[in-house]
């Protein structure tokens, strides 16, 4: 076996024929990462003149040291050890030509699928063997983490958007399906949107995501090339909203009005009386309701932004890449009607998969809400084995380690 370096074109045509694909293995992501200070190789194993893997390799310099990742692992069968075995040797030989110290993956190899209740629906038969297939070829198992102190989520929420979007809507949650509801009649309108808009998105994420505007930019550029990324967004029609309130409230005003004549002429009917009080709560509440909509009139005259989406697309699957909300305006739900016009479109298209991204694993609190959120939709959740590392350089490592 032999480890070289391949062009651009010689891998986006290898990995085309292979049986699984990842967004973070890809020409584009490449090509993303160079402008976030990473250096990439396509590296290729040929036993003769076939092709047996693939990788993209990303590689930066960590306190003095060069470090690589494979983002979602090598394309390989790593369930054939043999196979695995020579090309991890010559990997070790290839990278450290190269300087490079160590080496981490977190490939996408599945331990289990569990429903939305954290019970195994799912398990990989071969896991056990390719797990011991890697830690035989040196490669050091990070352990089993529960949230994202993994390179890649160990945890994904992955809904099967394969049947008719009808169904899937019956098999969201209930609360779910009214929370869309209600976000459409409040007036949250979905827009497909450009680069120049991509502040949309930014402004929604930039306290809660490390990334920078350009990294943004960038993936619509570099994906957007190849047709493999779509932008997003929920829109509140304010002048919409204002009206509806408007309605509301006036319909509140004349319900009390009602109320108020027939208790004159009947006061002591406890049940006027008590649905007098329920309709002057329900008055009151609209009566703020109609503050806030002539506030976001005044000063979103042209509507407001509340959610955002960046879609890649990588075969019959969409993933989500990149996504945020505005919490101040929870109660619209834009987040929610957003999503699932986005399962409803490429449902229609014909992709298979929805991949919702990262989770944490069901008995970590601190993400429970994440959890919920994205199972609520109908997603399984699919278990991956985690990070591993292949150290190269045993002395050189050994100094990184303890920089």
């Amino acid at each position: 076996m032999e480890i070289r370096e391949i062009s651009e074109n010689e891998y986006s045509d290898f990995i085309k024929s292979f049986q699984y694909s990842s967004i973070y293995q890809t020409v584009e992501y490449a090509s993303v990462m160079k402008k976030q200070n990473y250096n990439y190789l396509f590296l290729a194993a040929y036993e003769g003149n076939t092709v047996v893997g693939a990788s993209l390799l990303l590689i930066r310099i960590n306190k003095g040291f060069q470090y690589a990742y494979a983002p979602r692992g090598f394309y390989i069968d790593y369930s054939n050890k043999t196979l695995l075995m020579n090309f991890t040797k010559e990997l070790k030989r290839f990278l450290n030509s190269k300087g490079i110290v160590a080496i981490k993956i977190s490939p996408l190899i599945i331990r289990n699928i569990l429903n939305k209740e954290g019970k195994v629906i799912g398990t990989n038969p071969s896991y056990d063997m390719i797990f011991n297939n890697l830690k035989e070829c040196g490669y050091y198992h990070l352990g089993y983490n529960k949230g994202f102190e993994a390179y890649k989520p160990r945890f994904e929420a992955v809904l099967d958007i394969s049947k008719d979007y009808r169904l899937l809507f019956k098999n969201i949650k209930k609360e779910y399906k009214t929370k869309i509801r209600s976000a459409e009649k409040q007036g949250i309108r979905i827009y497909r949107a450009n680069s120049n808009e991509l502040s949309y998105l930014y402004d929604l994420i930039k306290d809660k995501y490390p990334r920078k505007l350009d990294y943004l930019e960038d993936s619509l550029k570099y994906y957007g090339k190849s047709d493999k990324m779509d932008y997003y967004y929920a829109k509140l029609d304010t002048k919409y909203y204002i009206q509806l309130i408007q309605k509301e409230y006036t319909s509140k005003e004349e319900e009390c009005n009602r109320l108020n004549s027939l208790i004159l002429g009947n006061k002591e009917n406890s049940s006027l009386i008590g649905r007098k009080m329920d309709a002057d709560k329900q008055l009151s509440i609209y009566r703020n309701k109609l503050v806030e909509a002539t506030e976001l009139l005044k000063n979103h005259p042209e509507g407001l932004v509340l959610a955002s989406v960046l879609i890649a697309k990588e075969r019959d699957e969409i993933q989500l890449y990149m996504d945020g909300y505005n919490p101040h305006y929870k109660s619209f739900n834009a987040k929610h009607i957003l999503l699932w016009k986005i399962i409803e479109k490429y449902s229609k298209l014909r992709f298979r998969r929805f991949n919702l991204g990262g989770i944490a694993d069901i008995t970590n609190d601190k993400y429970k809400g994440l959890f919920q959120f994205k199972t609520n939709f109908g997603a399984n959740i699919v278990e991956y084995i985690g990070d591993l590392e292949l150290v190269i350089n045993t002395l050189k490592y050994a100094m990184y380690k303890h920089k």
